[in-house]
């Protein structure tokens, strides 16, 4: 309350010289951190949605880099489908020039041992077709890959690896069909060759769709990491 005494101008300039140097305060805080809100009280609404945007960005960097894992993972895996495609086209070639009427039996001996270490050669590259560690192609590493590609909850993308698998007389797929062993087939004689060519032609089909299926994987990580580059 004035009384006589009372400087009112003074307590006026005061005032006003304390609210500026608050107010100073506060932008020197802001310039300092960059930041146009830098406690709560600067703008509460603006924080709580600022807060849960940088958390959704940090979020996107991360789903950024497991989306271009996944694509990776699954191109070392291609890498390893195409290689035993390459294989079994030569199987193939081999077992067609044992059903020629030209090649002696000691002559497809021959041709028939290097169409067993091309066999052979089939299961070593899906035990070596590995990423990180874990093996892609031979049944021994995971069943399933989750990629966590999103935001939110639920926004995954997941590989799922089944049995490429091949018995004695058999070579048979499921699912993503991610698994190779070798054809158990001879071209030593003319009717084994006949055989393991019809063998071969399937073996060659279960390929070419387990790599259509990693293609198509492939491409919906690129375009999910497209979006999210956008988002």
């Amino acid at each position: 309350m004035p009384t006589v005494t009372t400087n009112t101008a003074a307590n006026s300039a005061l005032r006003f010289l304390n609210y500026n140097s608050m107010m100073s305060g506060s932008s020197v805080s802001k310039l300092a951190s960059g930041s146009r809100i830098v406690k709560a009280s600067d703008d509460a609404a603006g924080l709580a949605i600022g807060t849960r945007l940088l958390a959704d960005v940090t979020v996107l960097r991360q789903s950024s880099v497991n989306a271009s894992q996944g694509a990776s993972v699954l191109q070392v895996a291609d890498g390893g489908l195409a290689r035993i495609a390459d294989v079994l086209q030569r199987m193939k070639a081999l077992a067609a020039q044992s059903l020629s009427g030209v090649p002696s039996n000691t002559e497809r001996g021959f041709i028939d041992a290097e169409f067993q270490q091309l066999r052979e050669e089939i299961t070593a590259i899906a035990q070596t077709t590995r990423f990180n560690g874990d093996s892609l192609l031979d049944g021994s590493g995971q069943t399933v890959q989750t990629f966590f590609v999103g935001t939110e909850a639920g926004d995954n993308i997941v590989i799922t690896y089944s049995a490429l698998a091949a018995s004695a007389d058999t070579f048979t797929a499921t699912g993503i069909g991610l698994v190779a062993t070798a054809i158990s087939a001879s071209v030593a004689t003319m009717t084994a060759a006949a055989s393991a060519m019809a063998l071969l032609d399937d073996a060659i089909d279960i390929v070419s769709e387990a790599r259509a299926t990693v293609g198509g994987l492939v491409s919906r990580f690129e375009f999910r990491g497209q979006q999210i580059v956008t988002s």
